[in-house]
């Protein structure tokens, strides 16, 4: 048993050490590139101090640590002074069975991830983002969406919790494939109820009327070939500073998000360059591509769970009972455990996908706006806006990034604007010829 406990704590641990070396590495190399790149800093990016931005990036990043070191340390508290096993016994004491023993157990689950992350949500909106001048939210309203953001999660959790252990019930032998089911069920839908029921809950969304910016959003759509008369406009400024747009759905259902900072910091070109990389996403299918990418990883995932629960030893190493009254719901929550830095390690193959989405939507966007230009001065004001350093390192890069860093990603830009501009000339001279 000794050996399990080793490699059960190189593994979290471990996982955690490489990852916090990660970032230290990606803050040394990002303040050497202020030097290094200074030629690029001043063409392109419109940063007065760039040591705000690397004060910045130092500050997220070690609050950032701070959290997963803290959230770990209670973690491995919670298994190894025995609280999980007198968790499980107060449950188990209830006499409810399987399904409702399950919810109640990952409601409390729930509530105390929740409860243990509001020092660092505190301390990272009101004293980083403060610092930075980002932070836009009165203690009021975050207060409100804490409220509103524990009472969604756990009426999810309730659903979801008890469909799974009906699911582990019913079907011991092949539960992995219904939590699977479940999964893309669940998905799917949320395309469609987060932006109708839950964004609501925390923002207010105007559709865009007669005017400029409408004038300008289906000016894109014409040329894109895409029809979407649901734009929207988010009130993303009465939290924060930081800008963003974002497509989603499917359907009838599909929609466009612009959040108003965005609408306000960008010229109508960069904002129809931003918007025909988003629509990209959806004409060149990277949404269902996804949804099947994270299928499979998810079938995967639930598959090794499902060994990791059938076992004794996992129970065995936090004193919880084994054979047939053996509490599925912990086992579940600690192949979880064992899951998670797995999942966090195989980073870069399910970034590998998404990278080549965005390089695809960055040259479709060029392809509707006919020109880079937009789409490079959309990227580097973003970048400007938001504080990023446009230069992280290659390995932290790796593991973090789903979208090609901003130099990479202006380069490409540049280059497919001058193929489609000598392809457009090669045109012309055979249509003269």
């Amino acid at each position: 048993m000794l050996a399990f406990h080793v490699a059960f704590l190189a593994l979290l641990v471990g996982t955690e050490a490489f990852f916090t070396w990660l970032a230290a590495l990606n803050v040394r190399h990002g303040a050497a590139a202020v030097t290094r790149e200074a030629e690029w800093f001043d063409d392109r990016l419109d940063v007065d101090d760039t040591d705000e931005l690397l004060g910045y990036q130092r500050a997220t990043t070690g609050a950032a640590q701070l959290e997963s070191w803290v959230g770990l340390g209670l973690v491995l508290l919670v298994l190894y002074s025995g609280l999980l096993a007198d968790a499980v016994a107060a449950v188990e004491s209830l006499g409810f069975g399987t399904v409702p023993s399950g919810v109640v157990f990952f409601l409390g689950a729930v509530a105390v991830l929740q409860v243990s992350s509001l020092p660092f949500d505190c301390f990272d909106t009101f004293v980083v983002e403060e610092i930075f001048g980002f932070n836009e939210a009165s203690p009021k309203l975050w207060v409100r969406d804490k409220v509103v953001g524990l009472a969604v999660a756990l009426a999810f959790t309730a659903v979801i919790g008890a469909a799974v252990m009906w699911v582990v019930a019913a079907f011991p032998a092949l539960w992995w494939v219904g939590a699977w089911a479940l999964f893309v069920a669940f998905s799917l839908a949320m395309m469609v109820i987060y932006p109708r029921v839950i964004a609501p809950l925390f923002n207010d969304f105007e559709p865009v009327e007669e005017g400029e910016l409408r004038d300008a959003v289906t000016d894109v759509f014409d040329r894109a070939g895409f029809e979407c008369s649901q734009i929207y406009v988010m009130d993303a400024s009465r939290r924060s500073g930081h800008s963003n747009a974002y497509f989603v759905g499917f359907g009838a259902t599909k929609r466009v998000v612009l959040f108003d900072t965005l609408v306000e910091q960008m010229e109508t070109e960069e904002l129809q360059g931003v918007l025909a990389h988003e629509l990209a996403h959806w004409k060149k299918a990277h949404i269902w591509k996804r949804v099947g990418a994270s299928a499979v990883q998810m079938g995967i995932v639930l598959f090794v769970a499902y060994q990791l629960v059938t076992g004794p030893w996992l129970y065995e190493m936090f004193g919880l009972a084994t054979g047939a009254g053996k509490p599925l719901y912990a086992g579940l929550l600690l192949a979880g455990l064992v899951l998670q830095p797995l999942t966090r390690l195989t980073s870069p193959i399910e970034n590998r996908l998404s990278l080549a989405h965005e390089r695809e939507a960055d040259a479709f966007a060029v392809e509707v706006m006919g020109d880079g230009e937009p789409m490079v001065d959309a990227l580097t004001r973003l970048a400007s806006e938001n504080l990023s350093n446009p230069f992280p390192h290659p390995l932290y890069e790796t593991f973090h990034y789903t979208h090609p860093p901003i130099p990479e990603r202006v380069r490409e830009i540049r280059r497919r604007a001058g193929e489609t501009a000598a392809s457009d000339g090669d045109t012309t001279d055979a249509s003269a010829g």
